[in-house]
């Protein structure tokens, strides 16, 4: 089927599972007199996060240890950078950190200073990844070095593709590099993202891409490379193992959440239609992993908990715990899937099987 076409859902939930849900989970909320926003764990992660990269970004600048310790500090403030965007910035870019859209709004600008772009993340992601999830030329986030690797049946084959199991990892490395250079350029001047058509940018959406990459080239580039007494060759280790450090963990976690044995990729037919109602498609082509872990759940800002954020994306991910059983619960009464891996181990070695079967068509 063409991208062109529109996509069209079920219109009614035959299941009645989305409106039992709903139900259910804003009961919880009211028995516990609880607000669907960030509370004080919240606040924290905040400070512990954000605080972490800026203490690191210190240490390194002071010169006051040994190049291994400084190479070191780089790939933790990568670690860093990429789970204050999974806990602060993405939560505040689905209007989920706080009821006063002001706070959501300056928070979301974290998002630019850690070089990706708000303005183009609220399209691919809020509005194209989150309503057409795991379908082929509309879900962009399906799109991984094109050529290189290949998660659907319908993509791009190559013969070097029959070893992506071994290297697909190393280039998931190299995810935040591609964002803060190219990805986030490219985006912004598609007459399309899928299917959504993207010319409602405005002049400042242009201005402020160009502005915040800038300002985060001269916090990590600029700065440290006049401030440091070390070579620029020196210099560009320490930067690309930030980067690596910051894009291994970003390109994980992501697609541990929809690429992984069960998940499904939906096919619609050629009139555009989707057989499910939304909610049970998220249902279908999202996965959790490790939710027992508080871990797991701490540095991954609840996107271990894919299903819920992708049922509930205005509901701060420091709940999910706590609406994960009421959710898992559900499905099970009204027959639709809740798909999980009981640890992160588990989801990795799943996901690797995906990408060998892959492989193996390839080859």
């Amino acid at each position: 089927m063409s991208n062109t076409t529109r996509l069209k859902f079920a219109t009614v939930d035959t299941t009645g599972f989305f409106t039992a849900l709903k139900k259910n989970v804003d009961q919880y909320f009211l028995e516990h007199n609880l607000s669907k926003k960030a509370n004080g764990l919240m606040v924290f992660k905040t400070v512990f996060f954000f605080g972490g990269i800026w203490v690191l970004y210190g240490l390194i600048l002071s010169q006051a240890y040994s190049l291994p310790l400084m190479l070191l500090f780089s790939m933790l403030m990568g670690f860093f950078m990429a789970a204050a965007a999974f806990n602060i910035s993405h939560d505040s870019l689905h209007g989920a950190y706080s009821s006063k859209d002001w706070v959501n709004t300056l928070l979301s600008y974290s998002f630019s200073i850690l070089g990706a772009n708000r303005s183009v993340w609220l399209v691919s992601h809020n509005i194209v990844h989150h309503t057409y999830t795991n379908i082929e030329e509309h879900d962009e986030d399906l799109v991984v070095a094109p050529g290189l690797v290949r998660l659907t049946k319908g993509g791009k084959k190559a013969p070097i593709q029959k070893f992506q199991h071994y290297y697909a990892f190393l280039l998931y490395g190299f995810a935040s590099l591609s964002w803060v250079f190219r990805k986030d350029y490219v985006k912004i001047f598609q007459d399309k993202i899928g299917q959504h058509e993207t010319k409602h940018y405005t002049t400042w959406d242009y201005i402020e891409l160009f502005l915040f990459k800038a300002i985060h080239y001269v916090i990590f580039i600029v700065i440290p490379f006049i401030v440091l007494d070390i070579t620029w060759w020196q210099f560009l280790i320490g930067f690309v193992a930030l980067h690596f450090a910051m894009g291994l963990t970003l390109g994980l976690v992501f697609q541990l959440a929809h690429v992984v044995e069960d998940t499904e990729f939906p096919e619609p037919n050629e009139q555009g239609n989707i057989e499910d109602a939304w909610a049970v498609h998220q249902m279908k082509t999202t996965a959790n992993f490790a939710r027992k872990s508080f871990l797991a759940t701490f540095i991954c800002g609840g996107l271990n908990y894919q299903v819920e954020h992708h049922l509930f994306p205005k509901v701060c991910h420091i709940h999910y715990p706590a609406i994960a059983p009421i959710v898992k619960a559900t499905a099970e009464k009204y027959g639709v899937p809740y798909l999980e891996s009981e640890t992160f181990i588990g989801a990795l070695h799943s996901h690797y099987k995906v990408l060998k079967k892959f492989s193996a068509e390839a080859a």
